[in-house]
């Protein structure tokens, strides 16, 4: 589970990730990131932490493959927070193959994409 920190919940924030941020695609998944803008909700001078929201459609399957899918993720994302820059938005968003893919298959799109927009990879 992502700590409570990690999480993006507001419309708001997803909007800005998707619309204002850089994007990545893979076959299984669509990673959007915002790099460590400063967040004007968050009062004081520590730098916020990278928070990371994630979007599973009908289209992926049923509740119960879209619930796997989404804990998946989440586990993936959280051994990856330490990559991304302070106070990053990411939203990760499931494509339909994604619900038959196992965790390896998952970890290798994100960490391609991931690796993408952190400035490592071409396009």
């Amino acid at each position: 589970m992502l700590p409570t920190e990690n999480r993006l919940r507001r419309r708001e924030d997803f909007a800005t990730a998707v619309r204002r941020g850089r994007r990545a695609g893979r076959p299984l998944l669509v990673v959007h990131l915002r790099s460590g803008e400063t967040d004007p909700h968050v009062t004081g001078e520590t730098l916020p932490a990278p928070r990371a929201g994630f979007v599973v459609s009908k289209a992926v399957g049923n509740a119960v493959v879209r619930t796997a899918v989404k804990r998946k993720l989440r586990h993936l994302v959280r051994d990856r927070l330490p990559q991304l820059p302070p106070g990053s938005l990411v939203v990760v968003r499931a494509l339909p193959g994604a619900g038959d893919a196992d965790h390896a298959q998952l970890a290798r799109d994100l960490d391609a994409a991931l690796q993408r927009l952190l400035g490592g990879g071409a396009r």
